[in-house]
């Protein structure tokens, strides 16, 4: 009975397995020809003599009689076993699946089985598939070069182990020899199968050349338009040969081209035949196998048959056909690819718009999508292996980015809406194809138990379907309905059928309907598989990143470059079982595919946003305050009544002045730079996330670290500094730049969805420290390097003067620098270098105090209700509180600008210098060393002329008064880390200070005594300064009438007139 012939499950297991072996056979090919994969004892120089050897006698390898080339497999035996097993068995699978192959097909020669495209679909395509598929096995065998070495070496190394030949060695490597010539050995054994593969191929002559027409002809039939009438536009799109609308024209190519390679004969004994080889031949150069693995279909047929006796016409045919390929195909096809762009956009504008075509409209989405599809896989096997010629422009394309954009959402689209397409199709399925496979069944004249059974089952499984498991969500399948209608096609084609379904042509039309309307119903996912998975992009990184590179340099294209990395998503569904090794070769390649089209997405995309800033920047510098000097001065010119400028000078052009236009269609650049943003933009409304592999890859994430990479770098451009000349930019024309950065980079969430708060906060946060995240210098870096380096190393040099009044510092004009004679100084050189030092500490800690006054205020500013609760903290804080409370508040303070009776970062500091060696009570004496040696020191800074006290800057011109912040800061400090009374010590340096101060006012000599009143007003603002002395305890130990005598001289000094 032919029910047990099992050819349905044959088929469809077989192109399975097929599809597996043809994949493992590319995979051993890349291996072996890539010499960073390459097995290691393929290259290894100690077993040379052995790969030599094989190659020259294979198969019949003497293992014992040569002993000597093969030595070095003796000593690794072991390891050569385990490292040649997996691609001996891999060539097994080879042999077995050619055995089955042929058994299957001499079992349908038998049975005599009819063959038509348009009747019984899916059991020709599967038959012509096995076909194709055995051949581009069995031509990917001979291209493996190691072939022989990897199986000699595995039986060598068998029989050593073992004692005997592997059982399947004769049988493969007969194989290996008789396919050394692929073509020749094929058409040999596909002899006897000549009528029915013939009869298949045939079957394509109404729908092959129908899919592979001109654009022109395209045009005219306004191809896949849903507006070319209007009238028709909620009819469902229905033929009689559905799958054969969306059927790939490349498979069918395949079919033809390998086909009648295998079973020439027919090609001079039929016409029809001829034709659509002949066909075929036209429509390329080059035919995919697999991944990147070509054929080159006019060489190889030309070699096939040269030498063949009566084939000198099929020759000539050959070369007439390439050059035609050569002169026109690449025109067609780019008119093709063009038209394509065109009608995928209104086809996905319009369904946009109205997704409910979407049910009725469904074939129109797989016809496009497979057209496309087939266009841009014809373009990428031509572009890698196109010959060097005159019109090459034809295989390249630049306008890539817009059908595969289009392509990708007209997938979103069906996936989105797979609601809608379901429940439409439920409800056609229920209500019209059930009951006209009903009618159809009871018109039918004959139909067998077997047939009836299977018939009957397909109306009441339609019959029994309800939009109420739509609403609920119940999964649909409809897999053993569709197998079971393959099964009925291999019943009812076999000869002397008691149903022959080439008698019955109206049920394999309502029956190929059903099953697309069932695909459309459980399998949308498949479908869009089969008609638009873009996989072979993969196997040709080289032409993916061409295409990508030349669309990214049409400004029309820029809107559209999200497309390429949402490709990399179908990657992963090229893998198969048989050859998990290539998973993770995939994956990675994907990863980096993806990676790169975004890295590349987000550098356009940033580099606009980022130029945006930079044009911004530049006309808000021109309203800084120091640019308006010129027209305060036209201003008093005007006033004056003074002459104007002369004819010949050009007035320089005032703020603003770049809006005003007399012409709208004029583009400025900051037209341009928006208008490239737009579109720029545009790309990432694709896909929020595309997923490769099992990795989730978000697009929006590489522009926000491209910008936060980039900005970083803008910010520390704009310090300007120079580490030999030791310049750097005003902190307020940086933070001005700053400000005028992020004001318009917060434009760009106008254009796309993207936390610009977030990103400005990441790198403003970074600055804040010595490195950023990459490791790099910040700004605090350069400006405390500065500070310290610069600033306050000239302060100490009382080139800078500290200015309380000011509270800021202050440059000293060479004028007033006074020159200092050595002799006065040698005696107290060791009071004045403790004096300078503490003078310098001083000055670190007044600018400090600056800098966290600013901090203050800004966090008023920004945060009044955080830092309301630190002050009251802060002012809850007594003496009797315990230390580590009163360092954990006083340290929560400092953070927020505050300042503090005792600073915790000083304590931290000192605690850290401390060593194991020195007792408490030893560092407390040398703690109030310190304080007496500063205070009979003060005496000594009368001596220098630079200790004059300024009115205008409210401090010392050598910045002196910068001892009160250091002695009282670093006294609260020691004494806290050693547990003494703060107040206690600074009333003890107050007296001592007090006594020495008073003895410089009985010198007499007015060398000595000239800034003995500045001096005295240094005692005043420790005292001031410190919030453990009071003006009472000052009055109790140095008479306050000398302090106001001395005010009075320093405030005379500035009015006196000089000599």
């Amino acid at each position: 009975m032919d029910y047990q012939q099992k050819l349905a499950e044959k088929l469809t297991i077989l192109n399975e397995r097929g599809s597996g072996v043809l994949i493992r056979m590319n995979y051993i090919k890349k291996l072996c020809a890539d010499p960073k994969l390459r097995p290691g004892f393929l290259s290894d120089k100690v077993m040379e003599p052995a790969v030599k050897y094989i190659n020259k006698k294979f198969p019949n390898i003497d293992y014992r009689g040569n002993i000597q080339n093969l030595t070095c497999i003796q000593r690794q035996k072991s390891e050569v076993l385990a490292a040649t097993a997996s691609f001996y068995d891999s060539f097994l699978d080879v042999i077995e699946f050619r055995d089955h192959v042929y058994e299957l097909l001499n079992t349908i020669d038998a049975c005599q089985c009819y063959f038509d495209i348009a009747s019984n679909f899916d059991f020709t395509k599967n038959y012509l598939d096995l076909i194709s598929t055995y051949a581009s096995v069995i031509i990917l065998l001979s291209r493996i070069d190691d072939k022989k070495v990897l199986v000699g070496m595995f039986n060598c190394a068998h029989e050593m182990t073992n004692g005997s030949s592997d059982p399947s060695y004769p049988r493969l490597g007969q194989m290996f020899v008789e396919y050394d010539h692929p073509w020749k050995k094929l058409t040999e054994e596909f002899g006897p199968h000549t009528r029915s593969v013939t009869a298949a191929l045939l079957s394509l002559k109404m729908v092959y050349p129908r899919r592979n027409l001109p654009a022109e002809q395209w045009r005219s039939a306004q191809l896949l338009s849903l507006l070319s009438t209007p009238a028709s536009m909620l009819d469902p799109a229905c033929c009689e040969t559905m799958a054969c609308e969306y059927l790939s024209m490349e498979i069918m190519e395949r079919w033809i081209i390998i086909g009648f390679l295998l079973c020439h004969s027919s090609l001079n004994t039929n016409q029809a035949s001829q034709e659509l080889w002949k066909m075929a031949l036209r429509s390329g150069l080059f035919l995919n196998l697999t991944r990147e693995e070509v054929l080159n279909i006019h060489k190889v047929s030309e070699d096939l048959f040269d030498g063949m006796k009566g084939y000198s016409k099929r020759i000539a045919d050959i070369k007439e056909c390439r050059e035609h390929v050569l002169v026109n195909c690449g025109a067609m096809h780019r008119e093709r690819r063009h038209y394509l762009r065109v009608a995928l956009k209104e086809l996905f504008k319009v369904l946009e718009d109205e997704p409910g075509l979407l049910g009725p409209k469904a074939l129109f989405v797989m016809m496009a999508l497979s057209f496309s599809r087939d266009e841009v896989m014809w373009l990428v096997r031509h572009s890698e292996n196109m010959p060097k010629m005159k019109t090459l422009d034809d295989y390249n394309d630049n306008q890539m980015a817009e059908l595969l954009f289009f392509m990708e959402k007209l997938r979103g689209l069906m996936k989105k809406y797979n609601h809608v397409v379901q429940r439409y199709h439920v409800q056609y399925l229920a209500q019209f194809d059930a009951l006209l496979l009903n009618d159809t069944i009871q018109n039918m004249y004959v139909c067998p138990e077997e047939e009836s059974v299977l018939l009957s089952s397909f109306v009441s499984t339609l019959s029994a379907l309800s939009i109420k498991q739509v609403d609920s969500k119940e999964e649909f399948d409809f897999r053993g309905l569709r197998m079971d209608w393959l099964r009925l096609q291999a019943y009812t084609s076999v000869t002397k059928a008691p149903l022959p379904l080439k008698d019955y042509s109206d049920l394999a039309k309502v029956m190929n309907m059903i099953q697309f309307h069932t695909r459309m119903v459980d399998s949308v996912e498949e479908m869009l598989h089969e008609t638009s998975e873009l996989s072979i992009l993969c196997s040709y990184p080289r032409v993916f990143e061409k295409m990508f590179t030349q669309s990214s340099e049409e400004m029309t294209m820029k809107r559209y470059l999200m497309s390429f990395p949402s490709v990399c998503s179908h990657f992963s569904q090229c893998g198969h079982p048989l050859c998990p090794e290539e998973t993770e070769i995939l994956e990675k390649r994907s990863l980096r595919l993806c990676v790169t089209f975004l890295e590349q997405i987000a550098k356009q995309t940033s580099g606009v946003v980022l130029e945006i800033c930079a044009e911004q920047r530049n006309l808000n510098d021109q309203l800084l305050p120091k640019h308006c000097a010129e027209s305060i001065s036209a201003a008093r010119y005007r006033k004056q009544k003074k002459p104007l400028p002369k004819k010949g000078e050009v007035q320089k052009e005032k703020p603003g002045a770049e809006s005003l236009r007399k012409d709208r269609s004029v583009t400025t650049n900051m037209d341009k730079l928006h208008m490239m943003l737009t579109e720029l933009c545009s790309s990432y409304s694709l896909s929020a996330d595309i997923i490769v592999f099992e990795h989730v890859v978000v697009p929006a994430e590489f522009l926000l670290s491209q910008l936060e990479m980039r900005l970083t770098e803008i910010i520390i451009k704009m310090t300007n500094y120079n580490q030999t000349t030791q310049e750097i930019a005003r902190p307020s024309d940086l933070l001005a730049g700053i400000r005028s950065y992020t004001a318009s980079m917060h434009c760009l969430a106008g254009y796309i969805n993207l936390d610009v708060t977030r990103l400005v906060k990441s790198v403003l946060l970074q600055q804040t420290q010595p490195l950023d995240s990459h490791g790099g210098p910040t700004v605090t870096h350069y400006y405390t390097t500065w500070y310290l380096e610069a600033l306050l190393r000239q302060a100490s040099s009382s080139l800078i003067v500290h200015c309380p009044t000011m509270q800021c510092f202050v440059s000293q004009s060479a004028d007033n620098e006074l020159s200092f004679r050595a002799e006065e100084f040698s005696d107290v050189s060791g009071g004045e270098n403790v004096l300078k030092r503490m003078t310098i500490i001083g000055v670190i800690l007044s600018f400090r105090s600056m800098a966290m006054n600013c901090l203050k205020d800004i966090l008023r500013k920004h945060c009044p209700y955080l830092m309301a609760p630190i002050e009251c903290l802060r002012n809850f804080i007594y003496p009797e509180t315990d230390i580590k409370v009163t360092l954990g508040v006083f340290e929560l303070a400092s953070a927020a600008g505050l300042k503090c009776d005792i600073d915790p970062a000083l304590v931290a500091a000192i605690s850290n210098m401390q060593t194991d060696n020195t007792s408490v009570e030893e560092e407390f004496k040398l703690s109030r060393l310190l304080l007496v040696y500063v205070a009979v020191s003060l005496p000594i800074l009368a001596l220098d002329p630079n200790s004059l006290y300024s009115q205008e800057h409210g401090g010392h011109k050598n910045n002196i008064h910068c001892l009160a912040a250091a002695i009282n800061q670093l006294t609260a400090a020691m004494f806290t880390v050693q547990n003494k009374n703060i107040e206690q010590q600074l009333k003890e340096f107050l007296l001592l200070a007090s006594s020495t101060l008073l003895q410089l006012g009985q010198n007499v000599e007015r060398v000595e005594v000239k800034n003995r009143e500045s001096i005295y007003l240094l005692l005043h603002m420790i005292v001031e300064d410190s919030p453990f002395l009071s003006q009472d305890m000052l009055e109790s130990c140095f008479p306050y009438v000398l302090l106001r005598n001395a005010y009075r001289e320093v405030h005379k000094a500035v009015f006196m007139p000089t000599a």
